[in-house]
């Protein structure tokens, strides 16, 4: 998915000291994409900017797209991260420079890598069912991999985890003996989990993972504290328990990973390591440079690229260094 706004934040991210267990609830905004999809940016937020390595959550839906285009993401780069798409309901056509032709559908888990440089879309079909719902994450990648060779990977069969009342999917990572198969350049974890009225869960952590509760429909209780749906709970770090409950009824996406330590600046669907870098993507993607393949051929419709801040982006840290509602849980 691209960051279509035509005047995007200026995200530039640095390491953070702050460390220990938190809860600060952070409640993001609507943006469109295009004029066809209005979706619910969760990270980066203000306050939090990154959880681990993840540095970017959109929630768009439950959506009626029956009489409506539906996705209309038209072919558009990144560089330095890796998406993760993850559909609840509706199927999407991806396409991207690498010749992956994907119907994706719930319950598939697609890691798409950019690496040095990748183009893609993301269009809903013709027969696509009447209702679209999904969530769309980006990961940074670290200096290791970041000018890697780009990759696309789909996931059709995930494991799972279960307790009283509750079941999930897990995407990334791991939760006590229950692991993900998906690969990823730093520790992580996502979980998506259901809650039935009245169910409480407790889940394994590693203490080293800062990590964030985003709740998708209904209200969980994450750590103690109600949390709406559309609403992210930050953690922090040092947890090795979580507790969950809904009295109603609820969906959790739950998000870790180790501190990503290396600065970062993301601006637009490029995520790279100082200004001119993020320019230099820019203006390789004006010039339809061999860095960004076409999806089909250079006749095709993309989406332009905006223009650059007026300002020389530079490294912030990544949470707001003054935060008047955040505090130690507990």
């Amino acid at each position: 998915m691209s960051d279509v706004e035509t005047k995007p934040d200026e995200y530039a991210c640095a390491a953070s000291g702050a460390a220990g267990p938190e809860e600060l609830l952070l409640t993001g905004r609507t943006v469109w994409l295009g004029k066809t999809t209005q979706v619910f940016r969760a990270l980066p937020d203000r306050n939090i900017r990154m959880i681990g390595a993840w540095c970017f959550l959109d929630h768009y839906g439950p959506e009626d797209v029956a009489d409506a285009p539906g996705m209309r993401v038209w072919a558009h780069p990144h560089t330095g991260l890796q998406t993760v798409t993850w559909l609840l309901e509706g199927e999407i056509d991806h396409a991207d420079s690498l010749g992956s032709r994907v119907r994706v559908r719930p319950g598939e888990l697609h890691l798409m890598t950019a690496g040095r440089g990748i183009v893609h879309s993301e269009l809903s079909p013709a027969d696509k069912p009447p209702t679209m719902h999904g969530l769309q994450l980006w990961l940074a990648l670290p200096e290791s991999a970041r000018f890697t060779a780009p990759t696309f990977v789909s996931h059709r069969s995930l494991p799972t985890v279960s307790g009283d009342g509750a079941s999930g999917t897990m995407l990334l990572g791991a939760v006590g003996e229950v692991r993900s198969p998906a690969e990823t350049y730093t520790p992580l974890l996502a979980v998506d989990l259901e809650l039935q009225p009245g169910a409480e869960l407790t889940l394994l952590l590693r203490s080293a993972y800062e990590h964030g509760g985003f709740v998708i429909t209904g209200t969980v209780e994450i750590a103690g504290r109600e949390v709406e749906h559309d609403q992210l709970l930050y953690l922090g770090t040092g947890r090795d328990t979580l507790t969950l409950r809904s009295e109603a009824g609820g969906r959790v996406l739950l998000l870790g990973g180790e501190p990503f330590a290396e600065e970062i600046v993301m601006w637009w669907n490029f995520v790279g390591r100082s200004h001119d870098e993020v320019a230099g993507y820019r203006q390789e993607w004006l010039d339809r440079a061999d860095r960004f393949p076409p999806v089909v051929d250079r006749t095709e419709r993309v989406m332009e690229a905006p223009e650059m801040p007026t300002v020389r982006l530079r490294p912030r840290p990544r949470r707001s260094p003054e935060n008047p509602d955040h505090g130690k849980a507990g």
